[in-house]
């Protein structure tokens, strides 16, 4: 066991010996790094992070926002729906993994999450509202400006299975979000990132003044973060 950890301890040193401080990378030579250091045994999550200039504390700064990744994600998103039974099977048929009511609120309850996404009709809005609690902490409570409280449930399910992702800035005013997978071509990767940074930039609140996006990073599981040049969509 003890000789597993140093062997991992010491990958992770060798890894992060590779990656040179106050370095700005050109996109192409991110991903590169970031495939030449991975030493996990397993499909590692290639994130993109934004760090903004905007004030957290203020209630007219939230950055937040649905967009849809052109590559995919790489990830099998487990979507359930709440509805009324005439929707059931409108949601089915789009490919929702759980779909159901009262019975969907008393499995939340009872802390039974299956489910990766979220999605509720509107007149199913009032027996959401008692698991509140339980999904707002985990970022799952459907919300209309996200999608994910909606009429038309086809579509809403269909967007999240095909590679839809959340992005919300933290309490440091920073995004971090999940563009594919390591095994993604740079190509596949630059597409999601590219459809993620514009939607960030779409989503700057008009009560932040000064710089918006102050740096950019791409990093992947285990893998220190690669600051990425300002113009790398160039």
């Amino acid at each position: 066991m003890n000789k597993m950890k140093q062997s991992g301890g010491k990958k992770l040193r060798n890894a992060r010996g590779k990656f040179e401080k106050n370095q700005l990378y050109s996109f192409e030579e991110a991903v590169s790094l970031l495939k030449a250091t991975n030493f996990v045994a397993f499909d590692a999550t290639v994130e993109f992070v934004v760090k903004l200039g905007i004030d957290v504390k203020r209630s007219d700064q939230v950055v937040r926002g649905m967009v849809n990744m052109p590559s995919g994600t790489g990830k099998n998103v487990r979507v359930a729906v709440i509805c009324k039974d005439e929707k059931f099977q409108e949601a089915r048929d789009a490919g929702a993994d759980y779909v159901g009511n009262s019975d969907l609120i008393e499995e939340i309850k009872q802390g039974i999450i299956k489910f990766d996404v979220f999605i509720a009709s509107p007149d199913m809005m009032g027996a959401v509202g008692q698991v509140a609690k339980i999904l707002g902490p985990k970022g799952l409570m459907p919300n209309p400006k996200l999608g994910t409280v909606t009429a038309n449930i086809a579509e809403a399910v269909k967007n999240s299975k095909a590679g839809q992702v959340e992005f919300r800035a933290d309490k440091g005013g920073i995004i971090h979000a999940g563009v594919g997978k390591l095994s993604f071509s740079s190509n596949d990767l630059l597409s999601n990132v590219k459809a993620l940074f514009e939607a960030v930039v779409k989503a700057k609140p008009a009560a932040s003044k000064g710089v918006y996006v102050k740096e950019v990073f791409l990093s992947s599981t285990m893998l220190p973060a690669a600051q990425l040049q300002p113009n790398f969509l160039e």
